[in-house]
């Protein structure tokens, strides 16, 4: 008797055990997915059979992880005696898979009307972790440039013309709010790798959409969903003191969830006086309130700090690289900012054909700069908004979709100059209040005349308004109140879709474009007011295809946009940088990017092999322009090469091994108006190899190394444009090495 019981016992569990029934499905064509690792805690692996389907004993609720590599990891948690159907979501192989907002209309790249890149978040996370620059400038017609470390410029088809430091003349969105100031520049730098889990890039005009910028529009998100309860921490190091980590935790909460994360980067940098230290710290939630219903709210706060080297001449960067530029070091020319950021978005549903999306900001500001001409200390709060509401009916047989919205952004800043004793502030030399107001609506028509024709009209009315108010001036003017109002500017666009098939198309487009000169641009270092700077015009044309030919995934586009009043900027004796609008520019390029996967094989060794390659042709000049008596007519536009390419390689393996291989050719550069001093043409040369795993279903694993430069290449990323004393020259890194971990925990 005692027997049977113990026999009884024994086989308890296994009569006790539940069976959980699971189905794994792709979630855009529905078809079973086979070949799937299911890896269970504490148990042995799993795999899906031909139908998507296994069944796994468990005795208690754990966490499944699902592994495909043609598909997104998933983690879930299940229970005994439970079915579950569960579609995963496809890697993207083709463009037709990738779907983009573009101009505020949610569709596949393929049938978009327009320039348009997207930079997904394995893209980003592909080179050294330490900023976007890397992974930005793998996509054709953008340019990143870094004059020092944590000091963007961003050239979207030469848009940088008129920037000799900072972001100008492109619209920023960072999680659907306007991250770009109500000035006209943007803090790019602010921003971790870790804020942005993809960007979409719009190329060229989008003011009939967006407002001011004839450089294009770029559109950030970091993570807007939590689905599972994980813990994080990454540790990074490299060449030149750089030291990066991060801690950070999602927590589920009802129908949403809660996120933060914590970032410190620190660098001692490749020159003489070019330190940098950030801290970022991000606090996002997210819910549901109802079905038709998603709100999320945002705290970003970041503590940025970093010194300036100061371009060299020729002769400086022959006899040391990496020295700062003479006084530098002395007036410690660095730059210290502090920043935080409230945001607030709404998205509902109202009905079946109207939806609304509204995104509310505030922001506030201390920046401090040190200069070797002076000091300059602001103090800069703003706030505003953009909200849009969407129409899709159907008019007849004719489909059509209404998209009509408006954004407002208001700044105030209280900005002192003072004169810079060794780094310390001096007397004052003079004192504004500047207030920025810019506005626009915008309206855009869609209707599909037939099942392979779509065409949109878009249409933005722009306002602005700057107020710059002295109280002290130290020099022989008098205190003045001063306003730069800018004419209501009508910005139209029209735009065709030919939809060859599903998985092409042909697009072409017109588009007007304008730029108003920043308040940094209208009031410069030295006291002046230029209330005589005009905005840009300009309009653009624009054809091209996109279209998948097997495993070849094709995008062409060619544009010519023909730009007046263009604002460039120069030195004077003081080596103060001023602007002039400098008449006219002819924009005539390609923009080209091949990709293909030559293996992709779940059970294989190799189970992805991807090839990618990016042309940029810009071949832009000067119209009529004539400057200080000499004729710059039909001179390449300065600051721009005119080719670019770039190769990319990317290899996976099944025991989690990886490689990402990338090469950049830049042409020379013409560094002046005259075209006669130029950046010398470069290849860079980079890879990182690393392992990355999942242990049980609850660890995420990775480790890697990487180098940049590895050809040691001697080059100036970001030089300074038009430069009094020839001071053109801001030298990058040559070979430098990087490595990390990251350890992810499931709970």
């Amino acid at each position: 008797m005692k027997l049977w019981i113990s026999v009884l016992l024994w086989l308890c569990p296994l009569f006790l055990s539940a069976q959980t029934k699971i189905t794994t499905l792709d979630k855009n064509s529905k078809a079973p997915i086979s070949g799937v690792l299911v890896k269970i805690q504490g148990q042995a692996n799993q795999v899906t059979d031909e139908n998507g389907q296994v069944e796994i004993d468990l005795n208690n609720p754990g966490i499944l992880t699902f592994l495909h590599i043609s598909y997104e990891t998933l983690s879930i948690s299940a229970a005994p005696n439970e079915s579950l159907t569960l579609e995963l979501i496809p890697v993207i192989t083709s463009l037709s898979e990738v779907i983009v907002t573009g101009f505020e209309s949610e569709r596949p790249l393929v049938h978009q009307a327009g320039a348009i890149s997207k930079v997904l978040e394995n893209e980003l996370y592909r080179f050294n972790e330490n900023s976007i620059l890397s992974a930005f400038n793998t996509k054709p017609g953008i340019r990143v440039e870094q004059r020092a470390p944590a000091s963007y410029r961003i050239s979207i088809r030469g848009s940088s013309l008129r920037s000799p430091f900072g972001v100008r003349n492109v619209k920023v969105y960072w999680n659907d709010i306007p991250f770009t100031s109500p000035d006209g520049t943007t803090a790019l730098n602010l921003l971790d790798l870790s804020n942005i889990q993809n960007a979409e890039i719009i190329k060229g005009p989008a003011g009939s959409i967006y407002g001011a910028g004839n450089g294009g529009v770029i559109s950030m998100s970091s993570r807007k969903t939590v689905t599972e309860n994980y813990l994080s921490a990454d540790f990074g190091i490299g060449d030149f003191g750089l030291l990066r980590y991060r801690v950070g935790i999602d927590q589920k909460v009802g129908n949403g969830g809660i996120s933060a994360s914590y970032v410190s980067q620190k660098s001692d940098g490749y020159r003489q006086h070019s330190a940098t230290d950030r801290q970022v710290f991000q606090l996002a939630m997210h819910t549901k309130p109802s079905d038709t219903q998603t709100l999320s709210a945002q705290i970003l706060y970041s503590d940025l700090n970093y010194q300036i080297p100061g371009a060299l001449n020729q002769a400086q960067v022959e006899a040391d690289r990496t020295q700062a530029r003479p006084g530098s070091v002395a007036q410690n020319s660095s730059i210290a900012q502090k920043t935080i950021y409230g945001t607030l978005s709404h998205q509902i549903e109202l009905g079946k054909k109207w939806d609304n999306s509204t995104a509310l900001y505030m922001n506030n500001t201390d920046f401090e700069n040190p200069f070797i001409l002076d000091y300059k200390r602001e103090t800069a709060f703003s706030y505003g908004g953009r909200t849009k509401f969407t129409f899709d009916d159907k008019w007849g047989s004719f489909p059509v979709k209404i998209i009509a919205g408006a954004e407002y952004q208001y700044g105030k800043t209280l900005a002192q100059n003072f004169g810079n004793r060794q780094g310390k502030a001096d007397t004052i030399r003079f004192s504004d209040d500047l207030i920025s107001t810019q506005a626009f609506i915008f309206q855009q028509f869609e209707i599909e005349w037939t099942s392979k024709v779509l065409m949109t009209l878009g249409l933005s009315e722009n306002f602005g308004r700057y107020d710059i108010n002295r109280s002290i001036d130290a020099g022989p003017n008098d205190p003045s109140n001063n306003t730069k109002n800018f004419d209501p500017i009508v910005i139209p666009r029209i735009a065709l879709v030919y939809k060859v098939n599903q998985w092409s198309g042909i697009h072409g487009s017109i588009s007007s474009g304008f730029s108003p000169p920043t308040i940094a641009e209208v009031r410069t270092n030295e006291g002046s007011i230029n209330l005589d700077l005009e905005a840009e015009r300009g309009v653009n044309y624009e054809a091209g295809y996109r279209g998948k030919f097997g495993i070849f995934n094709v995008d062409v586009t060619a544009f010519y946009f023909q730009l007046d009043q263009t604002i460039t900027s120069y030195t004077n004796e003081q080596g103060v940088v001023l602007f002039r609008n400098a008449g006219q520019t002819d924009q005539k390029g390609i923009e080209t990017s091949l990709d293909y996967v030559l293996v992709r094989n779940q059970n294989a060794f190799f189970q992805e092999i991807k090839l990618n390659h990016a042309f940029t042709g810009h071949y832009f000049s000067f119209g009529e322009y004539e400057s200080g008596g000499n004729d710059f007519s039909g001179n390449q536009l300065t600051g721009v090469a005119p080719n670019t390419l770039v190769n990319i390689l990317d290899v996976r393996t099944k025991p989690g091994f990886y490689l990402n291989f990338t090469h950049q050719y830049v042409d020379a550069i013409p560094l002046n108006d005259a075209n006669t001093v130029f950046q010398e043409s470069y290849n860079l040369i980079g890879g990182r190899v690393g392992w990355r795993t999942t242990l049980g279903s609850r660890w995420d694993v990775e480790a890697y190394g990487g180098v940049d430069n590895l050809l040691d290449e001697q080059y100036s990323l970001g030089n300074d444009l038009n430069a009094f004393a020839n001071r053109y020259f801001q030298p990058a890194p040559g070979i430098n090495f990087y490595g990390g971990m990251k350890i992810g925990l499931r709970y």
